[in-house]
């Protein structure tokens, strides 16, 4: 939920961004490949997705759409919104990892295009991001088609200002979902996190092209781990909660290759900010 309100924020601008990609070009290269099948990895609300579903109905009015993510009840929700929407559309949940096994795929009608929208692609690092890619490719049939969003490292027209402004919006949300990740703890796990002893911060690492987001302690301060004693920070020490990659196409092209994948369509918006990327296996 605080997620969702964080793409709804002035500041983060992947969201309005990859939603005008969406709907063109990519649109058009969606009615074009006509899939029967939409495999979304990491699905949420679904909010962009109804932009593909619409492509497909153009030429495919009967469709399936396969949602993956973890968070079952929200997936629950948006499949049911979906429904209602859209009787004629065969909605099939996968309440799993979009990390592991996509053996469910090979009982989808096809060709089959998958996505993997909202640059979530740049929450994994290394050989992470190139074993989820791998995983896709081994799911693909040879008319399948693979549909990602990528945030663009800066450069001309886009400012590590605009970039950073994305994860420190003046509303605070970005600081709620980051010392969120304490809450949770405290309450799946049993630790003890103070939240009001940490102050979010989120920078561009330039070197490793990727955003970093850090829990700052105040103060210094013990934290109980259950089943595993206390951990000691020191004041100004932080946890790092999460990274976020930016991308070139030069990167992208690379990883694709690894993974035995190709570039068959690519756009950017006019300023620079992010980018689509069409791939088939090769």
């Amino acid at each position: 939920e605080l997620f969702e309100a964080i793409t709804e924020l002035p500041e983060y601008y992947p969201t309005l961004t990859e939603t005008g990609l969406l709907k063109t070009p990519v649109s058009g290269w969606v009615t074009e490949m006509a899939p029967a099948s939409l495999v979304e990895l990491g699905a949420g609300s679904a909010r962009k997705t109804r932009i593909l579903l619409a492509a497909m109905a153009r030429r495919t009015p009967e469709r399936t759409y396969a949602p993956v993510d973890v968070a079952g009840d929200f997936l629950r929700a948006t499949a049911e919104s979906l429904r209602v929407e859209d009787p004629s559309l065969d909605v099939r949940l996968q309440i799993r990892d979009i990390t592991r096994g996509l053996d469910f795929v090979g009982d989808l009608p096809g060709p089959v295009l998958f996505a993997l929208l909202g640059s979530t692609i740049g929450n994994f690092v290394g050989e992470e991001a190139d074993k989820l890619l791998t995983n896709v490719r081994s799911a693909m049939g040879e008319s399948d088609l693979f549909l990602i969003g990528a945030d663009l490292r800066p450069g001309e027209g886009k400012s590590i200002e605009s970039l950073e402004a994305a994860y420190n919006d003046g509303q605070g949300i970005s600081a709620e979902f980051n010392l969120n990740m304490l809450r949770a703890l405290n309450r799946g796990v049993g630790t003890n996190f103070d939240l009001a002893a940490f102050r979010h911060r989120a920078f561009y690492n330039e070197r490793e092209g990727r955003i970093e987001m850090h829990l700052v302690a105040k103060n210094a301060q013990k934290v109980r781990i259950p089943g595993d004693g206390v951990v000691r920070i020191g004041a100004g020490e932080s946890i790092r909660t999460e990274l976020s990659c930016k991308y070139d196409r030069k990167v992208l092209t690379r990883m694709f290759e690894s993974a035995r994948l190709e570039i068959v369509n690519w756009c950017t918006d006019e300023e620079g900010l992010y980018a689509m990327a069409l791939v088939s296996p090769v």
